[in-house]
């Protein structure tokens, strides 16, 4: 008697709640993300690479598998664990909603 395999299911990913922040270059948003980062880890290790152009800067954070590098353009996220992680605006805007009562 053979079996008949089981059909596949469908799955889709569970809703994951994260705090995120904008990087746009500017010397103000680089204080906002350093004030992100630094919420309840003592991170002083933040380098910053801001050009007068601010397409061109960038921050570079410690992580546990090294260094996070956030582009200007890029959202810096923490997920409830406080794990910090780095995605383009085309990923985030495409993976990322704001909840309710916290549009822009």
């Amino acid at each position: 008697m053979s079996q008949q395999p089981a059909p596949a299911a469908r799955y889709r990913t569970r809703p994951t709640v994260v705090e995120a922040i904008r990087f746009d270059g500017t010397r103000a948003s680089v204080l906002n993300v350093m004030h992100f980062v630094d919420l309840g880890r003592g991170t002083t290790e933040i380098r910053v690479h801001v050009n007068d152009e601010p397409a061109e800067s960038f921050i570079e954070i410690p992580n546990s598998g090294g260094r996070l590098s956030v582009d200007a353009g890029d959202w810096l996220t923490r997920d409830a664990k406080g794990r910090l992680a780095r995605y383009s605006n085309t990923t985030f805007t495409a993976s990322y909603e704001p909840l309710p009562g916290d549009e822009e």
